[in-house]
């Protein structure tokens, strides 16, 4: 046998290498075949993370407001998205839910993309934070991607256009996820006199809304977080109830309201809150908001800024506050649950906590849409693995072992 050359080993070696990246190139246009719609965010991502976070929100939400006025744009992000996602109904708050993953309030504040969201799989779209008078918010910057941690941290500050832009947008649209509306006080708004914005934006919104949610825990305007406390909040839920009891007679219909509650509550916090949100017979509670915590996990250079954290490290402390609701709300007031659901394993934990909805957004932001599909399924998946016939059923089976 005749030695080869070096050169002509080289050559050998190199061609080798060449066939094994073939190789490698193929089994990628596979995998983006059979799963096209990850594929595609993962090309829109990179342009998107170049930009300062609040300069890619306002571009992502033009995008998407212009596509839910286009009936064909809307065909075609349910053609690679939403059309993937299984049914796989679950009832909260008196709604009828296809499957129980929602899009969390934040992301479309003035109520522009709810079709094109809709679209993308969503069962349910929770629009605002919306206040009753147009505010800027807080000063910028005030969003920072935490990339390395996969969060946010952020202080908007209810920035809005308040109800009037609210309603002029929302109804130009076709409702065709669940609408939910979130509802906050003024900046200006002296705290003693928070319920008279939350009364009026309730009255305002309501006949656009199938159900409202009370934000009280957002970290980012002054003093807003001591609503939570039993010597406001009792007079704030009755006044509230009052306004949707009345609402509901001039509009003839019932919409639910859930009370949105923060993951940096106390024991005897949560003990005050459920006991008001019982007596006063709200619909659900939202746990939780972002926290105001910094764990020592973080290691991002944006880990220090004020705001309110979001993401992957809230997760375990919003599923916590989620497991000691559930042991005094006992069904009796409903939860939705919310922070740092990166995977179906995330979004199984807090259903077993006690979370009979789930939203997500600050994982939406780094996995985009396809991840709906993903959590659905796999929820799906546990339910069959466990024997049940239905999402209810299961967990209220697996909620007592």
């Amino acid at each position: 046998m005749a030695l080869i050359s070096g050169s002509q080993e080289a050559a050998l070696l190199n061609s080798m290498l060449r066939q094994i990246d073939i190789f490698y190139a193929t089994l990628e246009i596979i995998r983006i075949m059979l799963n096209p719609s990850k594929f595609l965010y993962s090309l829109a991502r990179p342009a998107l993370f170049s930009l300062d976070p609040e300069r890619a929100h306002d571009l992502t939400m033009s995008k998407l407001a212009r596509a839910s006025k286009s009936p064909f744009l809307c065909s075609q992000l349910e053609r690679f998205f939403g059309r993937k996602v299984p049914d796989l109904p679950v009832t909260c708050m008196g709604l009828d839910f296809r499957h129980p993953v929602g899009l969390a309030a934040g992301l479309d504040k003035e109520a522009r993309a709810l079709p094109a969201f809709s679209a993308m799989g969503f069962s349910g779209v929770e629009m605002g934070t919306v206040t009753p008078k147009p505010q800027p918010g807080n000063p910028k910057p005030r969003m920072f991607r935490l990339v390395e941690d996969e969060a946010l941290i952020n202080r908007m500050g209810f920035n809005s256009g308040g109800v009037d832009e609210f309603l002029s947008n929302i109804q130009k649209t076709d409702k065709t996820a669940i609408a939910g509306i979130n509802i906050g006080k003024n900046a200006v708004t002296a705290i003693e006199d928070a319920h008279f914005d939350y009364v009026s934006a309730m009255q305002r919104i309501y006949s656009q809304a199938d159900y409202i949610a009370v934000n009280i825990s957002s970290p980012n305007t002054k003093s807003l977080r001591d609503l939570q406390n039993e010597s406001f909040l009792d007079d704030l839920l009755l006044k509230i109830k009052t306004a949707q009891l009345k609402c509901q007679k001039v509009h003839g219909r019932y919409v639910p309201i859930a009370l949105k509650v923060a993951p940096d509550l106390e024991i005897d916090e949560i003990e005050t809150i459920s006991e008001l949100v019982i007596s006063h017979q709200f619909d659900a509670v939202i746990a939780t908001n972002t926290t105001v915590a910094r764990p020592e996990s973080l290691k991002s250079q944006y880990a220090a800024e004020p705001g309110g954290l979001s993401g992957a490290p809230v997760k375990e402390q919003a599923t916590e506050c989620i497991r000691q609701f559930y042991k005094l709300l006992q069904g009796r007031v409903q939860i939705v649950g919310v922070g740092g659901i990166k995977d179906v394993e995330d979004a199984w934990e807090k259903l077993l906590a006690g979370a009979d909805y789930l939203q997500i957004y600050s994982q939406f932001i780094y996995q985009g849409p396809a991840m709906i599909e993903q959590i659905v399924k796999g929820i799906e998946a546990k339910v069959e693995s466990h024997g049940y016939a239905d999402l209810t059923t299961a967990l209220n089976e697996l909620r007592g072992k």
